[in-house]
């Protein structure tokens, strides 16, 4: 591909130079003023790194100005750079991260570089500075192996509180996570691995803020496996799009954007672990401020950790604990059951949820069964919708066999329908006043008909019953509530599947249900 649209040979040869030039800043002779001057510059890179990312989908959507825009971000970044080496305090290596990134994203846009090329960006990975690099470097050269995380969070007391939790009270909920994730792993480690960030890190978030549930949702509205809050997702582009699915569900594109979001941290706390995740969990301003004024003391300095509030301060012990466990779960006693999560995908041949498809896949030899694995892979669907023939799944090698044994034809398959599609209240029996009948043989006697009884006036119809949507409302639940079918719900509010959106504070009308 040529250079005006990927320019890789610019960008590479660029980077390279850099590398063999920069020299290690004097952190210690740097004033209020300088350390100012190089987060400002360090904020200029990151910036300009988001436009030349963004001019690299306008690049792949046939858009001409994508070029103009790339080389214009690229032009910013080396004015950057320049400015950098001759600011106190600023580490050219630090900023020379957003260009190892910057190097991975052309390597991977490339499926067809040739064997030269390939050969110039291992150079350059291994010309990349680390060794005069006070401490805070290179997220890439700091983090590129979880090997690297153990020898930067070491365990202390508050950390080994959050592993006797994960142990003890919180086991199921550890070995749960674990489960989950291993489902999502090919749609989740990418994004951290391209980064540079060391898998466990992504893991202990996820169990600390879903559990690997992708539809978890908090009361102050934080939603997905990774809980981005609204205004913070469209940050980094998430949020409805469009169909009545929200992105911050798919766990493919959180955790890309949790990378993005991490690698920002990174550019603002070095490799201070600790502040990144007080930030994910309390606030960036918060944290960043704290960080500013503590002047070089660790998060664990009681001056600093006490002046996060209780929820952050039991938040960060906690992901690193999980984020141990992952990596040292031996030495803990600590087996996380395998499951075949190899990935594969299959078609329905019959119209069938999620539901019924829990049902008739059986446990297939795992402990509970396929329903979280479902949903978690196939996050737009509501459980209860039903699907039509011909839907694709995100499945597993084993649920694709299991579907094709189990649930295209049989009696399981025709069991889990049933089962599914069963109505509570066809269980009601009406019964009215008990008839005799007369001995066999004998004459009926005569029985004078009873006068007709006046008819009631005819009352006037009543008002359609609406129920008003709240937060974490979806149709199967208003369904189920309300005793009525879904798809009867669904055609008197013009909603369509499978996502049937719905907005809080929404009327939605009752017809057809019996409660």
């Amino acid at each position: 591909m040529p250079d005006s649209v990927f320019p890789f040979a610019r960008l590479g040869a660029l980077a390279l130079a850099l590398a063999l030039s920069c020299h290690a800043a004097d952190a210690h002779a740097q004033s209020r003023r300088d350390r100012e001057a190089a987060e400002a510059l360090s904020q200029r890179m990151l910036d300009a790194e988001g436009r030349y990312r963004q001019a690299l989908v306008r690049i792949a959507n046939d858009d001409p100005a994508g070029v103009e825009a790339s080389n214009a971000a690229l032009e910013d970044m080396e004015d950057v750079m320049l400015a950098c080496e001759k600011q106190r305090g600023c580490s050219v290596p630090q900023l020379l991260t957003s260009y190892k990134r910057l190097l991975k994203a052309d390597a991977d846009a490339q499926a067809g570089q040739d064997a030269d090329e390939a050969a110039g960006l291992d150079a350059l990975e291994g010309a990349l500075p680390t060794a005069d690099v006070p401490a805070a470097a290179s997220a890439s050269a700091l983090l590129a192996e979880d090997e690297r995380f153990k020898r930067m969070v070491q365990p202390n007391p508050a950390v080994q509180a959050g592993i006797r939790r994960w142990l003890t009270d919180m086991r199921v909920s550890l070995i749960t996570s674990h489960e989950n994730y291993q489902y999502m792993q090919h749609l989740m480690s990418p994004a951290f691995k391209r980064s540079g960030l060391p898998e466990a890190l992504l893991f202990g978030i996820l169990a600390k803020e879903s559990n690997g549930r992708v539809h978890a949702r908090s009361r102050a509205g934080a939603a997905g496996p990774l809980q981005f809050m609204p205004a913070t997702g469209r940050r980094f582009g998430l949020g409805p799009d469009g169909s009545g699915f929200d992105t911050r569900y798919d766990p493919r594109q959180a955790a890309d954007a949790a990378a993005v979001y991490l690698n920002e941290r990174f550019a603002q706390h070095g490799n201070e672990i600790e502040y990144w995740l007080a930030a994910y969990n309390g606030g960036e301003g918060r944290a960043l401020r704290v960080y500013r004024e503590a002047a070089g003391r660790r998060f664990w300095d009681p001056d600093i950790y006490n002046q996060f509030p209780p929820e952050t301060r039991d938040y960060v012990p906690m992901v690193i604990a999980a984020a141990w466990l992952y990596l040292h779960p031996q030495e803990y006693g600590l087996t996380f059951p395998k499951v075949d999560a190899r990935p594969a995908t299959f078609r329905l041949e019959r119209p069938a949820s999620i539901y019924e498809l829990t049902i008739c896949l059986g446990n297939g030899n795992t402990r509970d069964g396929y329903m979280r694995a479902l949903r978690n892979l196939n996050p737009s669907y509501e459980a209860e919708s039903l699907l039509p023939a011909g839907t694709v799944l995100n499945g597993t090698v084993r649920m694709a066999g299991l579907y094709r044994q189990w649930c295209v034809r049989g009696a399981r398959a025709d069991l889990a329908a049933e089962l599914v599609n069963s109505d509570p209240r066809a269980a009601i029996v009406r019964t009215g006043a008990i008839e005799v009948l007369p001995d066999a043989g004998s004459a009926p006697a005569a029985v004078p008909a009873a006068p007709a009884a006046p008819r009631p006036p005819q009352a006037a119809p009543a008002p359609a019953r609406t129920h008003r949507v709240a937060r974490g409302d979806t149709l199967g639940k208003i369904a189920q509530r309300y005793g009525c079918s879904v798809p009867t719900l669904a055609r008197a509010n013009g909603l369509r599947a499978p996502a049937y959106a719905l907005k809080p504070g929404q009327s939605i009308k009752l017809e057809g249900c019996g409660r």
